[in-house]
């Protein structure tokens, strides 16, 4: 784990103790802070008891705190700590913002943070991916499932010093004030978490904040294929030197004729990053690596040797000559109709059997509709089944399923070889799962189980 001195002797309450809070109590009490932790959950305060005090942070004195950590999932416009901190004068923090303040603390590195919309686990995981292969000292974190304060601190190595890459959500933005990444991502900005934001504009303000905490020497790079986006690498090139904003396109691969494509080969050689959204995702890590210094050769092969992450477009079996494919982590619309696209229709004939559903983000599957021609049959589960199965109904066979391993089995019944059961749920999972992971590998499960 991360361990500091800069946060020696200091006072923290800690509210949420999911896996990021677990691993900030670990790094804080360990660094020599009082941490006075809370969760509603008796167990998870259970999981706590031994290592810091417990205390509600609505009712304990928050006089003399340095900072209330919150689990990103807190929603600071509703929850009553934003107003209780306020008063009391204890800034309200993450996580990722503990990570930013240890930073001067830890050996020579540098941090790659990525934000957008749709499409950020899968460019993590691969710009990861290449900065591995090129040997640095490297690991993930951050909303991709890996808290940043349980990973080791990164030691230089003969390749150079170590490289921290962070996915970073809009709630995680809104919860660091001081990192300063060497290279900051904007792959795109559609509407989402609405209910958290003061509209669409609040939201493309959180996203755009993890741009105006970098110095003006460290790179910025933004996905061309996004209007917002393109929007802000504009605004931002006006400001920051010549060179440090960059556009990826994944029209050709290449942004801004910053290297040769050429020794990259294309996209047909990279069998784990098809169809123009992952264009558009090895485009932006391409410009990454070209921006940290990684030889052209070194990239080429590692796009050619990356897997699928879980739950994004994973291929969990085949069955009768049907694939199976996990995208539970597309939790919206605009998330979900690139893999509708992935797989078009096959001499007029559609082949995809698309199960959706679970709580939805919007009464409506707008970005979903230009690949409804792909669509063999739809099964709608969980809570906004019945209003996505009156939805589709005027375009395509619909079964409202309600449960997502009865989905599996009646789509294994009707789907023909050659087909594509696709989870792709275009909504978050709360509803019936625990998270996107527990709904991902439910569906494995289910379709492990048939016979």
């Amino acid at each position: 784990m991360i361990v500091s001195q800069a946060f020696k002797g200091k006072t923290y309450a800690v509210l949420g103790l999911a896996r990021s809070g677990i691993a900030t109590v670990d790094t804080l009490v360990a660094s020599g802070a009082r941490v006075v932790a809370w969760d509603s959950r008796e167990e998870a305060r259970a999981a706590v008891a031994d290592k810091a005090e417990l205390g509600d942070p609505m009712e304990i004195d928050l006089a003399g705190f340095d900072g209330i950590v919150v689990s990103p999932g807190v929603p600071l416009n509703k929850h009553p700590i934003a107003m209780r901190a306020k008063i009391a004068g204890v800034p309200i923090i993450g996580d990722i913002e503990l990570f930013a303040l240890a930073r001067p603390t830890l050996p020579p590195h540098k941090v790659v943070g990525i934000t957008g919309t749709n499409g950020k686990s899968t460019t993590t995981a691969l710009i990861h991916h290449i900065i591995e292969q090129a040997g640095y000292p490297t690991v993930m974190g951050g909303n991709i499932g890996l808290p940043i304060l349980s990973q080791p601190p990164l030691e230089p190595n003969l390749h150079g010093t170590g490289v921290y890459v962070l996915e970073l959500s809009s709630y995680q933005i809104d919860l660091t004030h001081s990192l300063d990444c060497d290279v900051a991502v904007l792959l795109n900005i559609t509407p989402d978490h609405l209910d958290r934001y003061n509209g669409f504009a609040g939201y493309v303000a959180s996203k755009a904040r993890l741009f105006a905490m970098q110095s003006a020497e460290h790179v910025a790079v933004f996905g061309f294929e996004d209007a917002e986006a393109r929007k802000m690498h504009d605004a931002l090139a006006s400001q920051k030197p010549a060179g440090k904003v960059l556009g990826a396109s994944a029209i050709d691969i290449v942004a801004g004729d910053i290297w040769d494509d050429a020794s990259l080969g294309t996209q047909k050689d990279w069998p784990a990053l098809q169809g123009p959204h992952n264009g558009q995702n090895a485009a932006v890590a391409i410009s990454v690596a070209i921006a940290l210094g990684i030889d052209e050769p070194t990239i080429a092969a590692a796009l050619a040797s990356y897997a699928s992450l879980p739950h994004r477009m994973q291929a969990v079996g085949t069955h009768n000559g049907v694939l199976y494919v996990n995208d539970s982590k597309a939790t919206n619309a605009a998330s979900t109709a690139p893999a509708l696209g992935a797989w078009p229709a096959r001499d007029g004939k559609p082949r995809i059997h698309w199960i959706l559903g679970g709580v939805a983000k919007s009464d409506n599957l707008d970005e979903c509709a230009p690949y409804y021609g792909n669509i063999a049959h739809a099964y709608t589960i969980g809570e906004a089944g019945h209003m996505f199965a009156d939805l589709l109904r005027p375009h395509m066979a619909v079964d409202d399923s309600e449960m997502l391993s009865a989905a599996v089995r009646r789509a294994a019944r009707i789907a023909q070889p050659g087909d594509v059961v696709l989870l792709s749920p275009a909504c978050a999972s709360f509803d019936q799962f625990r998270d996107f992971e527990a709904r991902g590998d439910a569906f494995a499960a289910a379709v492990n189980a048939l016979e």
